[in-house]
């Protein structure tokens, strides 16, 4: 027992101590790409600073498997000691739980609740049990790594399972139980974490805490991460180009040259379905077709039906909440079939007005009759149309005539011969 005290010193003095102060990053709603650029951004400041330790408060009902990924490595690649906290009023599912586990500490206050990590939103039963198997070989792997219990963690994905934080303390899913950031600073100040094959005792308690705020940069990218954001572009992009070649002068197509290079940003990170974007590239051929071969609107109907449909096919995030597909995608399906059948209906008229146009102007080489003449100006009668006339023949009502040219709306005719 004499030698106990003098070795727990000598491991204290032998353990290297941070100091400084603690980065706090608030991960709050779906988690996109904007959440991962915040993240970045407070790991950034707790290398630079030398901070003592990561704060992640997480609330959140899920969001992009890619992103919550790049997070995860963010946080199991940090020379800092992360430490990852649900607080009072807040829950963490599904993407939530991963981030939550994947914290050299995890911490949760008392009426918070984690899990429910069951993949949502596919088509065949093969494709969902290919990615339920996957992402729950992922957490196991980061349960195996914090030491958490990988049959219990397994069942968040397979089974559905939640806990109660006063469960997951129980059962070691867990560190910490605390109901403000005081009382949790104040358990595991002292604590001895290891980071990197690294052991740091920690200095948390009364330690400076500097909060991250979400930067444009981040806001940007999150809105242009946003499924819904998304759509919306590539929808935009398409009709902007088949307006833009169509109407020459406008400048339309650049517009839609930059909202497509937009959605392609988004596409690289937000999980989609290539048969959803084929039907809508498939509803945008049929609109073409429309313009260019009329058949009294059947092949617009059926473009915007495809682009609806498409709309639906469209994502397919394992990790977004459940909500996200029932009333997220009732909004989807709404703004994409409002925004096809407006765009669609501009476009035909757009169209229609050029035919007309066309059609006026291919006067020249028709024949008329004179309805009166004198004076080397009067009216004629073309198509059944009466325009102004004027010629260098002598004419007279009755004669038959053929339009030689046109300016504006005066045509220039001659004797039919």
């Amino acid at each position: 027992m004499r030698f106990a005290i003098p070795a727990i010193l000598l491991i204290v003095l032998l353990t290297p101590q941070v100091s400084g102060l603690i980065v706090e990053i608030d991960v709050k709603g779906e988690i996109n790409q904007g959440t991962v650029e915040l993240v970045k951004q407070g790991f950034n400041l707790a290398e630079r600073e030398r901070a003592n330790a990561i704060l992640i408060v997480l609330d959140t009902p899920g969001g992009l498997l890619s992103s919550t990924k790049e997070i995860v490595s963010t946080i199991l690649n940090s020379n800092v000691p992360v430490i990852t906290y649900v607080p009072k009023g807040a829950f963490s599912a599904s993407a939530g739980t991963i981030i939550l586990l994947a914290g050299h500490i995890s911490a949760m206050a008392n009426g918070t609740s984690l899990g429910s990590a069951t993949p949502v939103g596919f088509i065949s039963e093969e494709e969902r049990k290919k990615t339920v198997n996957y992402v729950a070989s992922y957490l196991e792997s980061i349960a195996e790594m914090r030491g958490k219990p990988k049959d219990i963690v397994r069942k968040f994905v397979t089974e559905g399972l939640s806990l109660t934080a006063k469960e997951a303390y129980e059962r070691g899913v867990i560190d910490v139980l605390a109901d403000g950031k005081d009382e949790l600073f104040k358990k595991i100040d002292g604590r001895v974490v290891n980071v990197n094959g690294k052991n740091i005792f920690l200095k948390v308690e009364g330690e400076r805490v500097v909060m991250v705020k979400s930067s444009i940069k981040s806001e940007l990218i999150g809105l242009l991460s946003n499924p819904l954001v998304v759509f919306l572009l590539l929808l935009i992009g398409i009709y902007a180009l088949i307006i833009g070649f169509s109407t020459p002068g406008i400048g339309l197509e650049v517009i839609g040259v930059l909202c497509l290079i937009l959605a392609l940003f988004g596409l690289q990170v937000v999980e989609f379905d290539y048969l959803g974007i084929v039907l809508v590239l498939i509803g945008a051929i049929l609109l073409i077709l429309e313009l260019f071969a009329p058949t009294h609107g059947v092949l617009a109907v059926m473009s915007i039906i495809l682009i609806v449909i498409g709309s639906l096919m469209f994502v397919k995030e394992p990790l977004m909440p459940k909500e996200f597909y029932t009333k997220f995608l009732y909004l989807l399906t709404g703004v994409s079939l409002g925004f096809a059948s407006f765009m669609t209906f501009v476009i035909v008229k757009i169209f229609q007005s050029r035919r007309i146009r066309v059609k006026v102007g291919e006067v020249v080489g028709e024949t008329g009759e004179i309805v009166e003449f004198k004076d080397g100006k009067g009216f004629v009668k073309v198509r059944g149309e009466i325009w102004i006339c004027k010629s260098n023949e002598d004419l007279k009502k009755g004669d038959e005539v053929t339009v030689v040219k046109r300016e504006g709306l005066t045509l220039w005719v001659k004797r039919r011969s």
